[in-house]
């Protein structure tokens, strides 16, 4: 009995290989269309299993087979199995057939076929592969609708191979069904991973909303902790932007999950650099500088990253010498600096108006074989310039022209900006003809700075040559076109109800800025104002000034802070999304320097009215030309509502408010203006040194005027011709003729080169000192006389 079932058996087996070998020799030869129908009777899903899964049988052959196997039918049992499926659907992924997928999934709903997830994930990365995102959403959008579960592993390296693949959009559509699942102990390390992943992508793709709304969802979900790295890509996410607060936020977070055991999450020096970063960045460099200083001693050393961004945000802050210090301090230990170290120091000593020390390191570079750049050079150009050293600026560049390397679009427009300031329109347009000849692209900057100088010569007929000879692109016609469209715009301006208001409503005066000021500060971070309790103070912390600063932290929405380092530019060319607000700020640098202010309140309201959000550069200009004509009130109104759109002060509005102090004869609140910047992280440069010692000197506060002038030169600013001029000025109208000619002397003695600013006040010391000779000279000639 055993006997004959196995020889049945047996004989079956052998059947169906003979079938087996005898369909898959017609499909070789013939495909489908000859397949004898006889032996449809026969086929079974094992049988066609087999047949699919020969490797030798093209993947073409297999699909006709699929398709024409799946048509018959014995009483009504459907043929095909899951793993039939699953085999055919591997063939198809691996030999390229993607786009028979959809088709096959479709059969397979119509059989009520079900695979399991392991399939659906080699599905999933094949179609990632090859860059087919649709056809993976599509996969999803069905094993949602056949409620297959796709474990949360999977779902992570989907996410991660769309955000490898730059798919960021599709990768966050897939974060938010990732969110649905539940954060186990098996998928937790593997969704901090891609969540971390998607989190960098959106940092890199400056989508700031969506980072915001990624980081809340994930604080919110139950189950899932950020990991260092996350602590670290949210720190510097943030820090990038500028949100201090969040910052500090999240690094007391990871101290406290540290201290309290919950976490094994804990600051380390990417942590470190990265919060310097953001203290540098909003203008915070003290305690960036003592943050370092408490990092060397925490155990954890300072890398090349770390040095890099102490001496950038001390060059910025124009605390030049800290910047050598750390320079040289960083050479000692043994680290190669690098270019971008080198270009910061370079900057900063120039703007500095330290030349012979900028030319110093620019040699120790090239003597240490640094390589230099475009950068480098263009840095060179522009800080001779700066400087008055037009003749060196011009000699450099016609010697880099020549040797045909290190020139670019940017130290065209370097030279043509300087042109442009001399008034030599005519050797700028040709300038800009030679550097579109040599295939450098004219950027917005060197179209507009033309426009500007064209405007002031009122040779608008010169904007043909622009068309003429600008050929990439459709810039200088979009600008054209922009110009044509705000002129028609100043000649009918909108139809709108007169409702008789002003522009800039404000209540108050410009005396009261130290309430606004105050108030503002008030609402931010103040790291001298606010008082840390005893009991909250780790004394064993390795960072108790980091500590001192996060526990201050009173909030944790994204604030903004009242002043930035970064001045404002007329052109931040943005691509679209800056271009009208960039042609607004050149128009309104063309009518505020003819004095045109209605003209330009006119622009102002128009494109307000429009939608184009005003920024620093602009707010900075209106207010400006309205200190310099004696507007304070409206001057005050523009400043409240540049604080009301949340747009942090730099340096520029800080220097016109200490000029509009200093007209007003309010002196006093000139200094206290000062203090409140310097307590606030912010910076003096030459500019407002040379304001504040103007505004002083008239006000005849001369020892004060001496205070500031040490000051400057104590923080690495050597004085240029300007603060000379206004030192002689000053100490002459004073009655201070020595010291007068003392500084007189000290200009000589550094080589500042005088201009016509300078004989005139020499003309009135020369006149003071023989009115003082002849007074001198008259009371002695009294005493000889016979009483």
């Amino acid at each position: 009995m055993w006997n004959g079932r196995a020889a049945t058996k047996i004989s079956k087996n052998l059947g169906d290989l003979l079938l087996v070998a005898s369909i898959t020799k017609t499909l070789f030869e013939s495909g489908t269309r000859t397949l004898n129908l006889s032996d449809c009777l026969q086929l079974t899903p094992s049988i066609i299993f087999q047949i699919l899964s020969n490797p030798s049988l093209h993947p073409s052959k297999k699909l006709d087979f699929f398709n024409w196997s799946r048509s018959i039918q014995q009483n009504g049992v459907i043929l095909h199995s899951p793993s039939t499926y699953s085999t055919l659907l591997r063939t198809l992924s691996r030999s390229g057939y993607l786009n028979e997928v959809p088709s096959i999934l479709h059969s397979m709903a119509q059989d009520c076929v079900v695979l399991d997830s392991y399939s659906f994930k080699h599905l999933l990365d094949s179609s990632i592969l090859s860059g087919d995102f649709i056809l993976a959403l599509e996969i999803l959008d069905y094993m949602e609708k056949q409620r297959i579960t796709l474990n949360p592993v999977m779902y992570n390296t989907f996410l991660v191979a769309l955000v490898r693949k730059k798919q960021v959009p599709l990768a966050l559509s897939i974060f938010f069904k990732l969110l649905e699942t539940d954060f186990d102990d098996s998928a937790s390390s593997s969704s901090s991973i891609a969540c971390n992943e998607l989190l960098v992508a959106l940092r890199k793709e400056d989508m700031k909303l969506e980072f915001k709304q990624v980081f809340d969802k994930l604080r919110e979900k139950k189950g899932f902790v950020f990991d260092t790295w996350g602590y670290n890509i949210c720190i510097h996410a943030f820090g990038c932007w500028g949100e201090l607060d969040t910052c500090l936020t999240l690094f007391k977070e990871m101290k406290d999950n540290n201290d309290n055991g919950s976490s094994v999450v804990a600051p380390d020096l990417c942590t470190y650099n990265s919060l310097i970063t953001v203290l540098c960045k909003v203008g915070k460099v003290n305690d960036a500088l003592i943050v370092w200083e408490e990092l060397k001693g925490s155990g954890h050393e300072p890398d090349e990253f770390t040095y890099k961004i102490v001496i950038q945000g001390c060059c910025k802050s124009y605390r030049i010498d800290e910047a050598m210090r750390v320079f040289n301090e960083m050479q000692n230990n043994g680290f190669r600096v690098s270019t971008v170290v080198y270009n910061s120091l370079l900057d900063g000593l120039f703007k500095a108006r330290k030349v012979s020390e900028a030319c110093q390191v620019f040699e120790k570079m090239v003597e240490e074989g640094v390589k230099t750049s475009c950068w480098t050079y263009n840095i060179l150009i522009d800080g001779l310039l700066k400087n008055e050293r037009v003749e060196a600026a011009y000699t450099l560049f016609c010697d880099l022209k020549k040797k045909g390397q290190f020139v670019d679009g940017i130290t065209y427009s370097i030279i043509v900006l300087q042109l442009c300031r001399e008034g030599q329109l005519e050797e700028a347009l040709k300038l800009m003809e030679e550097m579109e000849s040599r295939g450098f692209v004219v950027d917005l900057v060197t179209i507009t700075s033309l426009l500007i100088n064209i405007h002031k010569r009122g040779r608008w007929d010169w904007a043909d040559r622009l068309m003429k000879h600008v050929r990439e692109g459709n810039l200088v016609p979009s600008v054209l076109k922009w110009k044509a469209g705000m002129e028609a715009s100043l000649k009918n301006p909108p139809v709108q109800k007169k409702d008789y208001t002003s522009l800039f409503p404000s209540e108050g005066d410009f005396s009261e800025i130290m309430s606004f000021i105050t108030s503002a500060q008030d609402t931010g971070l103040d790291s001298n104002d606010s008082e840390i309790k005893d009991e909250e103070n780790d004394e064993w912390s390795p960072s108790p000034h980091m500590d001192k600063l996060a526990n201050q932290v009173n909030s944790t929405s994204y604030s903004s802070h009242l002043f930035t380092p970064t001045r404002g530019q007329r052109v931040q060319e943005k691509g679209p999304d800056s271009f009208d607000i960039d042609m607004v700020n050149t128009f309104l640098a063309i009518f505020l320097s003819k004095g045109k202010l209605s003209l330009a309140c006119k622009l102002f309201e128009i494109f307000s009215d429009a939608g184009v959000d005003p920024v620093n550069y602009t707010y900075n200009s209106m207010m400006s030309s309205f200190v310099k004509k004696g507007y304070y009130t409206e001057a005050w109104a523009i400043l409240t509502e540049m604080g009301e759109k949340l747009c942090p002060a730099d340096v520029a509005t800080y220097n016109t408010i200490i000029q509009g102090l200093g007209k007003m004869g309010r002196a006093d609140l000139a200094s206290a203006v000062l203090d409140r910047l310097l307590k606030q992280g912010g910076y003096l440069d030459i500019v407002m040194y040379n304001t504040l010692i103007n505004a002083l000197g008239k006000a005849g506060r001369i020892d004060e005027v001496n205070k500031f002038f040490k000051q400057m030169k104590s923080s690495g600013i050597n004085p240029d011709v300007v603060t000379y001029n206004t030192l002689i000025e000053v100490h002459s109208k004073a009655g201070r003729l020595k010291d007068a000619y003392k500084f007189l002397k000290m200009m000589i003695d550094a080589g500042c080169t005088p201009n016509h600013v300078t004989d005139t006040t020499l003309d009135y010391l020369g006149r003071e000192i023989d009115k003082l000779r002849y007074q001198r000279a008259t009371i002695l000639n009294e005493k000889d006389e016979p009483s």
